[in-house]
């Protein structure tokens, strides 16, 4: 299995960075061919100036992004949940990215559009200072739903399973240290 990280935090100081290494760890220890992405080290604007409504021309970092996503069969993200939703950088990585073209295509004269990402699974390593019982009731776990299925399902991602981490802030090293193992187990898997 050919297995994409993208590791979705600014900070190459993070524990996001950490879990990216846990789980990059894991899936190689279980025979998988694993490639990693630091959209935080990638030189790209992040702003999709004319929406689609005119071409814009790919760095060479997010030509290389999508050569790396035809090539994954399986996607895993990591990041953390800011506002409810992923970091800036990663939204923005999305949105120059996942073009028309390569990960979708409209039909002519239809509502419908063609998956382009099809045959492709993910799973999303989230973390958060949210507890996940609070995200899920209160706020209906919207960062989710959002990459899970209006970015991923959207392209043909499926099945997209998500690992919530946290809450972070207030955890205990043997709480990190638990996370990491955790994470490491599901690389192995190659889940």
């Amino acid at each position: 299995m050919n297995i994409l990280i993208i590791n979705g935090h600014p900070d190459q100081s993070s524990f996001c960075a950490a879990l990216t290494a846990s789980y990059m760890e894991g899936a190689a220890s279980g025979g998988a061919k694993v490639r990693r992405l630091d959209v935080g080290q990638l030189a790209f604007d992040p702003n999709l100036k004319h929406g689609y409504s005119q071409r814009t021309e790919l760095e060479p970092d997010l030509v290389q992004a999508q050569e790396l996503i035809r090539w994954a069969d399986h996607l895993v993200f990591v990041y953390p949940t800011w506002w409810g939703t992923p970091p800036a950088i990663l939204k923005g990585f999305i949105d120059r990215v996942f073009l028309p073209g390569f990960a979708f295509k409209h039909r002519e004269g239809s509502l419908l559009w063609d998956k382009l990402l099809s045959g492709k699974s993910a799973r999303l390593i989230v973390t958060s200072d949210t507890p996940a019982w609070y995200d899920r009731f209160i706020y209906k776990n919207a960062g989710h739903s959002i990459m899970k299925r209006n970015i991923l399902g959207f392209c043909g991602v499926k099945p997209v399973r998500v690992t919530p981490i946290g809450p972070v802030r207030p955890s205990t090293e043997a709480h990190r240290a638990k996370w990491l193992s955790e994470v490491k187990a599901l690389g192995a898997r190659r889940g």
